[in-house]
């Protein structure tokens, strides 16, 4: 059996993305005062101030007793406290102990079981922010498509290293940065290339050549009548 190692870096990128992820979600459990701040509307009963698929963040830090009348919350059903609900108070019935009611904005008339009595016990926070229609998003993100997405990610992330450490030009391969000792190796070298020759190029070369060749020959001419000249005036 072949086992799969991840190397160092890798792994390392992982457990820091997944810090961060617990440490982020920790931190807005304290913020918001409550162990799961965000919620989707599920249902039209608070249309048209919320709509289906709309995200409500939910302040849980501001007390019960804060709640008034005008105020949308969040609250577990108190007829067995298996659902959700997100209604507005109407009315607050008892101070003591404190006990409110409810009701959807687009339903006619409170829900016995649903709406009231709500109270300490199923109370969870006052809506604080609306991010409308985000909740199509959290909805595919349901298990286990969440965990699939996250493991797509993971993977795209990983295989973009793996890319990324294998295009990556090694510079000792590419270059050579030893420097050449005193003798010029570099200027040997280029010498030795094989580079073609420019006719046009060669055949003004060899004319200033021959030019510079008769000019010498003619001076070395002068220079020989000259020490004759000479020579002749000294005998006389």
């Amino acid at each position: 059996m072949t086992k799969i190692k991840l190397p160092k870096g890798i792994l390392k990128d992982i457990i820091i993305v997944v810090i961060g992820v617990l440490i982020i979600w920790m931190g807005l459990r304290v913020v918001f005062g409550t162990e799961n701040p965000f919620y989707v509307v599920s249902s039209g009963s608070m249309v048209p101030e919320l709509q289906i698929f709309d995200v409500l963040v939910v302040q849980g830090n501001d007390p019960f007793e804060s709640v008034k009348i005008g105020d949308i919350i969040v609250f577990n059903r108190p007829s067995g406290q298996d659902r959700v609900i997100v209604h507005r108070v109407t009315s607050i019935t008892n101070e003591d102990p404190f006990t409110i009611r409810t009701k959807g904005d687009a339903n006619p008339t409170s829900i016995p079981g649903t709406d009231f009595p709500i109270t300490e016990e199923e109370y969870i926070g006052k809506v604080a922010y609306v991010i409308p229609q985000v909740g199509y998003i959290t909805r595919v993100l349901t298990p286990p498509i969440n965990y699939i997405i996250i493991a797509i990610i993971i993977s795209v992330m990983v295989g973009r290293s793996f890319l990324n450490r294998k295009k990556k030009p090694a510079l000792s391969d590419a270059f050579d940065f030893e420097s050449k000792d005193e003798n010029n190796q570099l200027g040997e070298e280029l010498g030795n290339l094989d580079i073609p020759e420019d006719k046009v190029y060669s055949k003004e070369i060899k004319k200033i050549e021959n030019s510079e060749t008769k000019f010498d020959n003619e001076r070395s001419s002068e220079l020989i009548d000259d020490e004759e000249i000479k020579s002749e005036n000294d005998k006389k």
